[in-house]
């Protein structure tokens, strides 16, 4: 099963791949059986026929050692952060905000306070004594070094020569260091390498001169804001790298830590089979007729399986831990979840609107988008834990009483009626309620439209086309789908192996055994162009 956009790619497997594409394909059939149920053949989806070096693989269940759990957590963390660089183009390093009355807050000023008060004894002492200001000089250097080219070496060797701490001692022994002369040299050493966004900061150094100690705490704050620069400047270098060689390196990543970690596909697992076990519920039992052989048992395709599984999401309970090969995207996923919650509550509200006052206010696209928008704002926050939810109701159905008079009103029209408005304000609350048949018509419209979205083979051509009665949130939508494609496609690309290997389990070597007149299980496999593909099932 050849990964979607990678023919080229070495990375293959044996299975129908789950997450591949054939974009010029006119078509894959998402029936849960079919026809050709009879012709899919097991061993297209078992063969070992191909490559098994690059086929994802586990170790057998053995002890994990705490250096194995160490070794797994480091290469979670660089999957993570490379996954977020790629696919987060305003990811940046910003330096750390402690909440202004915590524990760690408190802890950390109070040793920093400490640390600057014996700065500054030291240095009121008679004689000075600059034993941390040497240290602090050191560090500096170093520092400055960290910020420069590998060719830079005409300002190393100034740098170097100028904070020579074997001079600096000597100097600091006979009390003739000059701690001024050496700090207006770091400030001018600071503008030099500096980014252009931190030169008000630089200068502002010049003021806190008068004080050695806040000069030092100063610079040191300043050099922490360049070093975030640095960081976040070879962040943006490494982007285009990481995004060529993006599905190799994350799916390496995450065959490292599955061999050290066997049970890292456990929660995967459990995602994949309730999407199969939701397309069994809906099946033909065993014991009807489902293809050409009688009591034959049809299991749906592995294409169909998937997209039910990444469909499964949009819905999924926070509570519920995330499968693990979408962890790297879980807030990502969580917040389209809310904000696709939101919209169909706002899509309900206006099919509402719109089926109670007919012709009257048809072909108003301005007084559409002036509902839809005061609708959003008036539940924006609705999945917050204080938010209420039917009140925020209320208020929405005031408002839009409110503006639907007015308009009625411009137009010639009698004003809404005490009656209606209160018609309208109890239709409006009872989409709180589950299966109400507004509610249930919209979720499942777009539930319609995100499957068929992923099992299009284009699907960023689809995104406009929307079921009717989500035409006024159609932009939003669309928005919000096309970022969840984004998410949904790139997942597939790097754990296409690993799905398959899961689905090979689950729907074959999990199957019970058939009685003896039966047949054995079949695949609804999507349709493919050359019947060659298709192997002879096996007696």
């Amino acid at each position: 099963m050849p990964l979607n956009d990678e023919c080229s790619s070495p990375s293959s497997v044996s299975a129908e791949d789950p997450s591949s594409r054939n974009d010029g394909s006119p078509g894959r059939s998402h029936s849960l059986t079919s026809a050709s149920d009879t012709d899919c053949s097991r061993e297209s989806f078992t063969s070992d026929s191909s490559s098994k070096t690059s086929s994802p693989s586990s170790s057998p269940p053995k002890h994990i050692t705490l250096d194995d759990m160490m070794s797994s957590g480091k290469d979670l963390s660089n999957l993570t952060l490379a996954h977020e660089i790629i696919v987060n183009r305003d990811f940046h390093v910003e330096p750390p905000k402690l909440a202004q009355n915590s524990l760690e807050k408190l802890v950390r000023d109070t040793v920093h306070r400490a640390y600057w008060d014996v700065l500054a004894s030291e240095l009121d002492a008679q004689p000075p004594v600059y034993g941390h200001a040497i240290k602090l000089l050191e560090e500096i250097k170093e520092i400055l070094l960290s910020f420069l080219n590998p060719g830079a070496n005409r300002m190393r060797t100034q740098i170097s020569e100028v904070l020579d701490m074997e001079l600096i001692g000597q100097q600091a022994a006979s009390d003739t260091v000059d701690i001024q002369g050496l700090a207006s040299y770091i400030i001018s050493t600071m503008g030099k390498l500096c980014a252009p966004v931190r030169d008000e900061e630089v200068k502002g150094l010049q003021e806190a001169r008068g004080n050695v100690v806040t000069l030092f705490k100063e610079m040191f704050r300043v050099l922490d804001l360049m070093k975030m620069d640095v960081v976040n400047f070879t962040i943006q270098g490494l982007r285009p790298e990481l995004q060529r060689q993006s599905v190799e390196y994350e799916r390496a990543k995450f065959q490292s830590i599955l061999e050290k970690t066997p049970s890292a596909l456990d929660h995967t697992t459990s995602w994949i089979r309730g999407a199969l076990e939701e397309l069994l519920g809906v099946m033909s039992p065993p014991g009807q007729s489902s293809g050409p052989g009688k009591g034959q048992r049809a299991l749906p395709g592995p294409f169909l399986v998937m997209d039910t599984a990444f469909l499964r999401i949009l819905s999924w309970d926070p509570a519920t831990l995330f499968p693990e090969t979408l962890m790297t995207d879980e807030g990502r996923l969580l917040a389209i979840q809310k904000e696709l919650h939101q919209l169909e509550v706002v899509a309900q509200v206006l099919l509402i609107v719109y089926s109670a006052m007919g012709g009257a206010i048809q072909g108003l696209p301005s007084l559409a988008e002036r509902l839809k928008r005061m609708t959003c704002v008036l539940l924006e926050g609705m999945h917050s834990p204080d938010f209420a939810l039917e009140e925020a109701l209320r208020g929405v159905s005031a408002q839009l009483c409110v503006e639907l008079s007015r308009s009625l009103t411009e137009r010639g029209y009698p004003a809404l009626s005490p009656a209606l408005q209160a018609t309208l304000t109890g239709q409006v609350l009872s989409v709180v309620q589950e299966g109400n048949p507004i509610r249930s018509l919209v979720e499942e419209r777009v539930r319609q439209y995100f499957l068929s979205l992923l099992s299009a083979p284009a699907p960023r051509s689809c995104l406009a086309t929307v079921p009717a009665g989500l035409t006024p949130v159609r932009p939003e939508l669309a928005s919000l789908a096309g970022r969840f494609m984004a998410l949904v496609d790139f997942n597939r690309r790097v754990y296409g192996p690993f799905y398959s290997r899961v689905l090979k389990k689950l729907m074959f070597d999990d199957v019970p055994p058939q009685p003896p007149s039966a047949a054995p299980p079949t695949v609804a496999a999507p349709t493919k162009e050359t019947p060659s593909q298709t192997a002879a099932s096996p007696s």
